[in-house]
């Protein structure tokens, strides 16, 4: 793993890239994923939700009862290239969803209100 005081800047420089019109580098975009990650595990504490990045990471957080066996009954799961969009509001949680590029299953798994995750939290 990268060290940790690169995290939040491989997020700006993830999208940065993007705003180039080329593709973050592989160290980038894992190092930006998991930043992103560790911040939405602080914006909603909590085990009830995982959210899988594969390759890169997966939490769990929203606050709510426990998994702690078997296939949880709230999964997200994306690439990391739609985690970077919706992450840093820059795709809409519902229009992922809606297209496919976000698989949400369960109750609990509208992370919208958590989102974005750069800047001042959404209220």
């Amino acid at each position: 793993m990268s060290p940790a005081h690169n995290k939040s800047e491989s997020v700006a420089e993830a999208l940065d890239a993007l705003d180039t019109g080329a593709e973050p580098s592989r160290a980038v975009l894992r190092d930006a994923v998991r930043a992103l990650l560790t911040e939405l595990s602080h914006r909603a504490p909590g085990r009830s939700v995982e959210v899988r990045i594969p390759p890169f990471g997966a939490i769990q957080c929203v606050p709510g009862p426990r998994h702690t066996r078997g296939t949880p009954p709230n999964v997200v799961e994306t690439d990391p290239m739609t985690w970077l969009l919706v992450a840093t509001g820059r795709l809409a949680w519902g229009d992922a969803v809606h297209d496919g590029r976000v698989r949400a299953s369960g109750i609990r798994t509208d992370l919208s209100e958590y989102l974005p995750l750069t800047g001042d939290q959404p209220g």
